[in-house]
């Protein structure tokens, strides 16, 4: 089932019951660890979205690899006529082609005006409280994949997943797009004075450099 997340959608057959997650510990020994019955959830949703981007004759996903490390955002265009969208990926992170086929896909039923069909947790979402769903799911999606099906780890797709299981998830989307998101920005900072310098040192005790945003490339 490794091939689930290694290869393009479509390609690996559904499984019956997905073996109990393992926890997972990055190099400087922060671990992870997924509850079964949310990952039997994400299980489902993840195969149902994997078998629409290989079947559905309406739309054109395209992965282009890249010589470097990539977020899920950096080079996503979706065609004026909403039928094609194209996705960037590191060519030596194959494992991380399905989470960017996720993130791609969903950003296209968005535009699509598929929204409420493909992201229920957030029919009528815009801005960041949008872009947020879209990356949760993202971040579901490789946990499942690092958890149960023992996928490699890949450090734009890592800090995502890590980000959200502790509690820094704004301050990671907020800081990785600095440009992004003004409005949202401006309201979470008011109201969360303190966070962006505990991201921060969180971010630099986790993964022993700067965090996305604040370190060049």
């Amino acid at each position: 089932m490794i091939a689930l997340f290694a290869v393009s959608a479509g390609c690996a057959a559904r499984i019956q019951e997905i073996p109990p997650p393992r926890p997972i510990v990055i190099h400087s020994g922060a671990r992870l660890r997924a509850d079964h019955e949310e990952m039997k959830t994400v299980y489902e949703w993840v195969m149902n979205e994997d078998n629409q981007i290989a079947e559905d004759p309406s739309f054109w996903l395209t992965v282009e690899p890249v010589a470097q490390e990539t977020y899920v955002w950096e080079g996503l265009r979706i065609s004026e006529a909403a039928d094609s969208v194209f996705t960037n990926l590191d060519r030596t992170a194959s494992d991380a082609q399905l989470a960017h086929s996720i993130y791609a896909h969903l950003h296209l039923m968005v535009e699509k005006g598929r929204q409420e069909e493909w992201l229920p947790e957030a029919p009528d979402a815009v801005d960041f409280d949008l872009e947020r769903a879209i990356l949760s799911r993202v971040a579901d999606t490789w946990l499942l994949g690092r958890t149960v099906f023992d996928t490699s780890p890949y450090g734009p797709l890592d800090e995502l997943v890590y980000a959200k299981q502790g509690g820094f998830f704004d301050a990671f989307i907020f800081t990785a797009r600095p440009a992004e998101f003004a409005t949202a920005r401006t309201e979470w900072a008011r109201e969360n004075p303190d966070a962006m310098s505990q991201y921060r040192d969180w971010f630099l005790e986790t993964f022993n450099r700067e965090p996305p945003g604040l370190r060049t490339r």
